[in-house]
């Protein structure tokens, strides 16, 4: 079982940049693939961004390439999410989520965290 805190959200102005943690629980969380994915009012969650179990391999939706970066530690069990050049179509909920299994680019997750709300202004 792994439980995910996700925090670092807030409100910010476009252009502004955000880091986005998600502090990772229970055993053998340098196994799991993990990833972020947001849900904005109205839509379908979607995809993000995704790291291998080593960080060394990562995946980025279009709409984010070039200006958010997924990063991971795992001593301290934390993926991060580093959002810059922010768009006020960049507001959703964001969540972080681990997959034991899968393709970096498609993974079937397991664990969810709670989600933490970005919201950019324009």
């Amino acid at each position: 079982q792994v439980q995910l805190v996700e925090s670092g959200g807030g409100l910010v102005q476009a252009g502004g940049s955000l880091r986005l943690s998600c502090a990772a629980s229970g055993r053998a969380f340098s196994t799991y693939i993990m990833g972020w994915l947001r849900q904005a009012p109205g839509k379908e969650r979607e995809f993000v961004a995704t790291t291998s179990w080593s960080g060394g391999t990562t995946y980025y939706a279009d709409s984010v390439k070039g200006r958010f970066t997924i990063s991971r530690d795992n001593a301290k069990n934390t993926v991060y999410l580093q959002m810059n050049s922010l768009k006020p179509e960049d507001t959703a909920v964001y969540y972080c989520a681990a997959a034991r299994f899968g393709n970096i680019r498609g993974p079937a997750y397991d664990y969810w965290g709670q989600g933490t709300q970005v919201t950019v202004s324009s």
